[in-house]
C-alpha cells in the first residue's frame, strides 16, 4: 500500500488528486469544530453524555464526532446516505427512474440531481426535528422561532456542503468522495476509543494484567480486521463459455469468462438498515422526552444495544437475536433488489454465452439464484459475526466503543477501493502497447 502511494506521488496529475483529497478532508475536520449559532455546546455535550444509552452513538460515529460537538456539520453525510438508499430502492419500484438509470450517463446525472434534492429535504426535516426537540429540552440558548430557523439553516447548509465536498473528491480526487468522507469520520473516533479502552482495562492495573488486556484487545481487533478483509474480498466465480459463430468469413467467440459473485454481496447495507431500524424509536423518544414504562419500556430497553449481552439483564439480549435475524433478512432483501439473475441469464443467452453444463435461459437463472442464496447466507453469517462481536464485548466487559464491525467493514472497503482506484490510474499512465516495442 505504501509503495503504491509512493509511486503515485511521482506522477504529477495523480499527486495533485491525492493532495486535493487530503485538502478536502482537512476542510471536513475543520468544519466539524465550527459551532452552530444559538447552541450551548458544553450543555449539549453534558446532555449527550447523560443519556447513558446509544440512541445517538450510531449517528455520532458516522459524523466523526460532529454531532456531539454540535457543529455546522452535525448531520454530516447521513442525509446523503439515506437519500442514496431511498433512490436505489425507488429505482426498482418506479419504472421512470429505472429508465433513467438505463439511459446511460445522462440518466445517471438526472438521478444524482434528484438525490441531491432529496438529501437537502431530509437534512431540512432532520435539523428541524432536532432543533425543536433540543429547544424543548432547554439545550438552545434561547428557544424562539428565530433561533430555531438559524439552527435549521446552519445544519442543512452544513449537510449540503459535506455532500458537495464528497462529489468534488469523486470528480477531482481519488476514490469515491462520499465513502472517503464517511471513512475519515469513523477513523477520527479511533483515538478516543483507544484511549477509552486504555483507561478502562490497562491504566492503573498490574503490569501482567495490563499486558494481557492489551494483547487480548490487539488480537481481537486484528482478528476482526482479517475477517473483514477476507469477507470483503471473497468472490465466487461462475464460469461462462461463449459459443463460436460465423461473422462474414471469420469465426468469432469461443472465449471463456466468468461472473464474479461477491460473498458479501450487500456490503454493509444490512447492518446499516438493521441499526437504523433499532435506533429510530430510541432517537424519537429521546428527542421528545418520552420515557415509557412497563411493556413498551422493556421493548425500548431491548432495542438499545448497550443493554445486550449483560449478565445482569439477559432478557434484553432477545433484541440481539432480532437484530441478527434482521441483518440476514436485509442481506437477502437488498441482494434481491439490486441483483437480477434472470436479466443476467437473458443477456448471456443473447450474446451466445452459457454456463458449462447448464442450459441457457431459465435453467441458468435458477442456477445463479441457487448459488447466490448459498453465498448470501455465508456472507450474512460473516457480516453478523463482525457486527455482533463488539456488542458481546461491550455487554460482558462494559467496553463502550464506537469502533465496531460496521465501522471496520466501511473502512476496509474504502481503503481497498481507493488503493485499487490509484493503481488503475497508475496502470493507465504507465501502459505500453505493442506499438512502443
Amino acid at each position: 500500500m505504501f509503495k503504491t502511494l509512493m509511486n503515485a506521488f511521482k506522477i504529477k496529475d495523480l499527486r495533485n488528486k491525492i493532495l486535493f483529497t487530503f485538502a478536502m478532508i482537512v476542510v471536513i475536520r475543520l468544519g466539524s469544530q465550527l459551532p452552530v449559532p444559538g447552541v450551548d455546546r458544553s450543555y449539549f455535550a453534558a446532555w449527550f453524555a447523560a443519556q447513558g444509552g446509544d440512541a445517538f452513538n450510531f449517528l455520532d460515529a458516522f459524523t466523526g464526532g460532529s454531532f456531539m460537538n454540535m457543529s455546522v456539520f452535525a448531520l454530516n453525510i447521513s442525509p446523503y446516505i439515506t437519500s442514496s438508499i431511498i433512490m436505489q430502492l425507488m429505482t426498482i419500484a418506479i419504472p421512470k427512474l429505472e429508465e433513467m438509470q438505463k439511459d446511460g450517463e445522462e440518466g445517471r446525472k438526472k438521478i444524482a440531481s434528484i438525490t441531491r434534492y432529496v438529501t437537502v429535504g431530509l437534512a431540512l426535516i432532520e435539523s428541524a426535528a432536532m432543533a425543536i426537540g433540543f429547544g424543548r429540552s432547554g439545550l438552545l440558548q434561547e428557544y424562539n422561532a428565530i433561533n430555531v430557523i438559524i439552527v435549521v439553516a446552519a445544519m442543512t447548509a452544513g449537510s449540503a456542503v459535506v455532500m458537495w465536498i464528497g462529489e468534488r473528491i469523486t470528480e477531482h480526487g481519488v476514490g469515491n468522495g462520499i465513502s472517503v468522507v464517511l471513512a475519515v469520520n469513523i477513523l477520527s473516533r479511533l483515538p478516543q476509543d483507544m484511549n477509552g479502552l486504555y483507561e478502562q482495562f490497562i491504566k492503573g492495573k498490574a503490569i501482567a494484567v495490563g499486558v494481557l488486556a492489551a494483547v487480548i484487545i490487539l488480537v481481537v481487533m486484528l482478528a476482526m480486521i482479517i475477517m473483514v478483509i477476507v469477507l470483503n474480498g471473497g468472490v465466487r466465480k461462475i464460469p461462462v463459455q461463449y459459443a463460436k459463430k460465423m461473422q462474414g468469413r471469420k469465426i468469432v467467440g469461443g472465449q471463456s469468462s466468468n461472473i464474479p459473485l461477491r460473498v458479501n454481496t450487500a456490503g454493509v447495507i444490512p447492518i446499516i438498515f438493521a441499526s437504523s431500524l433499532f435506533q429510530l424509536p430510541l432517537v424519537i423518544c429521546t428527542l421528545f422526552g418520552f420515557n415509557p414504562t412497563g411493556f413498551w419500556g422493556e421493548i425500548l430497553n431491548g432495542m438499545n444495544s448497550s443493554n445486550w449481552c449483560k449478565p445482569s439483564a439477559p432478557q434484553y439480549s432477545i433484541g440481539l437475536i432480532v437484530y441478527i435475524v434482521l441483518v440476514i433478512f436485509f442481506a437477502y432483501f437488498y441482494t434481491s433488489v439490486t441483483f437480477n439473475p434472470l436479466e443476467i441469464a437473458n443477456n448471456m443467452k443473447k450474446q451466445g454465452g452459457f454456463v458449462p453444463g447448464i442450459r441457457p435461459g431459465k435453467p441458468t437463472s435458477d442456477y445463479l439464484t441457487k448459488i447466490l442464496n448459498y453465498i448470501i447466507f455465508i456472507g450474512a453469517c460473516g457480516l453478523t459475526i463482525v457486527g455482533v462481536l463488539p456488542f458481546v464485548f461491550n455487554g460482558i466487559f462494559g467496553a463502550s466503543v464506537s469502533f465496531g464491525g460496521t465501522s471496520l467493514i466501511i473502512i476496509a472497503s474504502v481503503i481497498l477501493e481507493t488503493i485499487k482506484s490509484i493503481e488503475s490510474q497508475m496502470l493507465v499512465r504507465n501502459y505500453k502497447g505493442f506499438l512502443n516495442d
